[in-house]
Protein backbone atom coordinates (compact mmCIF):
# COMPACT_ATOMS: atom_id res chain seq x y z
CA UNK A 1 0.00 0.00 0.00
CA UNK A 2 1.13 3.41 -0.86
CA UNK A 3 1.47 5.93 1.76
CA UNK A 4 1.69 9.62 1.43
CA UNK A 5 2.95 11.82 4.60
CA UNK A 6 1.58 14.86 5.72
CA UNK A 7 2.69 17.21 7.92
CA UNK A 8 0.73 20.05 9.63
CA UNK A 9 1.84 23.01 11.08
CA UNK A 10 -0.39 25.03 13.12
CA UNK A 11 1.11 28.67 14.45
CA UNK A 12 -1.64 30.10 17.18
CA UNK A 13 -0.85 33.32 19.42
CA UNK A 14 2.95 32.27 20.79
CA UNK A 15 2.67 28.28 20.53
CA UNK A 16 3.50 26.06 17.73
CA UNK A 17 2.59 22.96 16.97
CA UNK A 18 3.94 20.41 14.67
CA UNK A 19 1.85 17.28 13.68
CA UNK A 20 2.71 14.45 11.52
CA UNK A 21 0.74 11.67 9.94
CA UNK A 22 -0.40 9.23 7.16
CA UNK A 23 -3.19 9.29 4.43
CA UNK A 24 -3.42 6.32 2.77
CA UNK A 25 -3.48 5.68 -1.00
CA UNK A 26 -5.52 3.19 -2.40
CA UNK A 27 -3.78 0.26 -4.43
CA UNK A 28 -4.05 -0.71 -7.75
CA UNK A 29 -5.21 -4.51 -7.68
CA UNK A 30 -5.62 -7.18 -10.69
CA UNK A 31 -4.76 -3.90 -13.04
CA UNK A 32 -1.63 -3.92 -15.86
CA UNK A 33 -0.87 -0.44 -17.06
CA UNK A 34 1.38 -0.45 -20.50
CA UNK A 35 2.38 2.53 -21.95
CA UNK A 36 1.77 2.22 -25.17
CA UNK A 37 3.22 5.82 -26.28
CA UNK A 38 4.39 9.06 -25.06
CA UNK A 39 5.07 12.01 -27.27
CA UNK A 40 5.67 15.88 -26.55
CA UNK A 41 3.78 18.66 -27.97
CA UNK A 42 4.54 22.02 -28.18
CA UNK A 43 1.83 24.17 -26.46
CA UNK A 44 -1.31 23.87 -28.58
CA UNK A 45 -3.96 25.65 -30.29
CA UNK A 46 -6.25 24.11 -32.66
CA UNK A 47 -9.78 24.18 -33.84
CA UNK A 48 -11.60 21.63 -35.86
CA UNK A 49 -15.07 21.99 -37.03
CA UNK A 50 -17.35 20.19 -39.99
CA UNK A 51 -18.60 22.79 -42.15
CA UNK A 52 -19.39 20.45 -45.16
CA UNK A 53 -21.92 17.57 -45.91
CA UNK A 54 -18.68 15.56 -47.25
CA UNK A 55 -17.36 15.79 -43.99
CA UNK A 56 -20.45 13.63 -42.41
CA UNK A 57 -20.59 10.40 -44.92
CA UNK A 58 -20.40 7.55 -43.44
CA UNK A 59 -18.17 4.80 -44.95
CA UNK A 60 -21.14 3.71 -47.12
CA UNK A 61 -21.65 7.46 -48.31
CA UNK A 62 -24.80 8.29 -46.78
CA UNK A 63 -25.03 11.32 -44.95
CA UNK A 64 -26.04 10.59 -41.45
CA UNK A 65 -27.49 13.23 -39.12
CA UNK A 66 -26.17 16.50 -40.87
CA UNK A 67 -27.63 18.63 -38.31
CA UNK A 68 -25.45 17.05 -35.67
CA UNK A 69 -22.70 16.40 -37.19
CA UNK A 70 -22.21 20.07 -38.95
CA UNK A 71 -22.25 21.32 -35.67
CA UNK A 72 -19.60 19.58 -34.30
CA UNK A 73 -16.27 21.75 -33.17
CA UNK A 74 -13.40 20.98 -31.09
CA UNK A 75 -10.89 22.53 -29.68
CA UNK A 76 -7.41 22.60 -27.52
CA UNK A 77 -5.52 25.03 -26.04
CA UNK A 78 -2.50 24.51 -23.60
CA UNK A 79 -0.74 26.68 -21.75
CA UNK A 80 2.62 25.22 -22.52
CA UNK A 81 4.45 22.08 -23.73
CA UNK A 82 2.13 19.02 -22.90
CA UNK A 83 2.76 15.15 -22.55
CA UNK A 84 0.50 12.67 -24.72
CA UNK A 85 0.35 9.31 -23.38
CA UNK A 86 -1.49 6.29 -24.73
CA UNK A 87 -1.98 3.63 -21.71
CA UNK A 88 -3.38 0.07 -22.25
CA UNK A 89 -5.24 -0.66 -18.74
CA UNK A 90 -5.94 -4.49 -18.45
CA UNK A 91 -7.98 -5.26 -15.50
CA UNK A 92 -9.05 -8.91 -14.17
CA UNK A 93 -12.72 -9.44 -13.21
CA UNK A 94 -13.19 -7.69 -9.63
CA UNK A 95 -9.58 -5.56 -10.41
CA UNK A 96 -9.35 -2.16 -9.65
CA UNK A 97 -7.46 1.23 -10.94
CA UNK A 98 -7.27 2.42 -6.84
CA UNK A 99 -8.74 5.79 -6.28
CA UNK A 100 -6.15 8.33 -8.12
CA UNK A 101 -6.48 11.52 -10.09
CA UNK A 102 -4.63 13.27 -13.64
CA UNK A 103 -3.61 16.63 -14.11
CA UNK A 104 -4.77 16.90 -17.14
CA UNK A 105 -8.00 14.87 -19.01
CA UNK A 106 -8.26 11.65 -20.15
CA UNK A 107 -10.29 10.33 -23.05
CA UNK A 108 -10.89 6.66 -22.03
CA UNK A 109 -12.03 4.01 -24.81
CA UNK A 110 -12.98 0.54 -23.15
CA UNK A 111 -11.92 -1.96 -25.59
CA UNK A 112 -12.89 -4.90 -24.19
CA UNK A 113 -15.37 -5.89 -21.17
CA UNK A 114 -17.20 -3.26 -18.95
CA UNK A 115 -15.75 -0.87 -16.37
CA UNK A 116 -17.28 0.84 -13.96
CA UNK A 117 -16.43 4.15 -13.25
CA UNK A 118 -17.05 5.81 -9.64
CA UNK A 119 -15.92 9.44 -8.79
CA UNK A 120 -15.25 10.84 -4.99
CA UNK A 121 -17.36 14.11 -5.61
CA UNK A 122 -20.07 11.43 -6.08
CA UNK A 123 -22.16 11.22 -1.72
CA UNK A 124 -24.39 8.41 -3.33
CA UNK A 125 -21.50 6.42 -4.92
CA UNK A 126 -23.07 6.02 -8.68
CA UNK A 127 -21.30 3.97 -11.00
CA UNK A 128 -21.10 4.78 -14.52
CA UNK A 129 -20.48 1.07 -16.57
CA UNK A 130 -18.95 2.04 -19.90
CA UNK A 131 -18.56 -1.19 -22.00
CA UNK A 132 -16.99 -2.26 -25.22
CA UNK A 133 -16.99 0.30 -27.70
CA UNK A 134 -17.87 2.82 -25.61
CA UNK A 135 -15.62 5.78 -23.69
CA UNK A 136 -15.62 8.52 -21.34
CA UNK A 137 -13.81 11.71 -20.30
CA UNK A 138 -11.50 11.78 -17.39
CA UNK A 139 -11.44 16.11 -16.81
CA UNK A 140 -8.24 15.59 -14.58
CA UNK A 141 -7.41 18.32 -12.17
CA UNK A 142 -8.74 17.67 -8.64
CA UNK A 143 -11.03 15.16 -10.15
CA UNK A 144 -10.97 11.68 -8.42
CA UNK A 145 -11.78 8.74 -9.46
CA UNK A 146 -11.81 4.53 -9.15
CA UNK A 147 -12.26 2.18 -12.59
CA UNK A 148 -13.40 -1.33 -11.33
CA UNK A 149 -14.51 -4.51 -13.14
CA UNK A 150 -16.96 -5.34 -11.59
CA UNK A 151 -18.08 -8.31 -14.28
CA UNK A 152 -16.72 -11.95 -14.71
CA UNK A 153 -14.95 -11.32 -18.04
CA UNK A 154 -11.50 -9.25 -18.41
CA UNK A 155 -11.83 -5.77 -19.05
CA UNK A 156 -9.51 -3.15 -21.17
CA UNK A 157 -9.11 0.41 -21.88
CA UNK A 158 -6.77 2.49 -23.60
CA UNK A 159 -6.11 6.45 -21.96
CA UNK A 160 -4.93 8.95 -23.96
CA UNK A 161 -3.96 11.73 -21.42
CA UNK A 162 -3.37 14.94 -22.22
CA UNK A 163 -1.02 16.24 -19.20
CA UNK A 164 1.66 19.57 -18.37
CA UNK A 165 5.31 18.70 -19.29
CA UNK A 166 7.16 16.02 -17.23
CA UNK A 167 4.21 15.71 -14.80
CA UNK A 168 3.79 12.62 -12.87
CA UNK A 169 0.81 10.80 -15.23
CA UNK A 170 -1.07 9.19 -11.96
CA UNK A 171 -1.57 10.70 -8.45
CA UNK A 172 -2.83 8.22 -5.79
CA UNK A 173 -5.57 9.41 -3.13
CA UNK A 174 -7.21 8.14 -0.23
CA UNK A 175 -10.43 6.39 -0.33
CA UNK A 176 -13.18 9.16 0.04
CA UNK A 177 -15.20 7.44 2.20
CA UNK A 178 -18.24 7.74 -0.06
CA UNK A 179 -18.25 3.77 -1.23
CA UNK A 180 -18.34 1.07 0.82
CA UNK A 181 -16.72 -1.88 -1.57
Amino acid sequence: MKVKSVVTLLIAGSGIALSAGHVLATPSSGLTATTLAKSLFEPLDVEGHVSSADACQSSQGKIEDWERCAGWKARANTGGPSDVWVVDNKLVPGGTTGWHSHPGPSLILVVAGTVTNYTSDDPSCTGHAYSAGQGFVDPGGTHVHILRNEDSLPAETIAVQLLPRDAVRRIDAPDPGNCHF
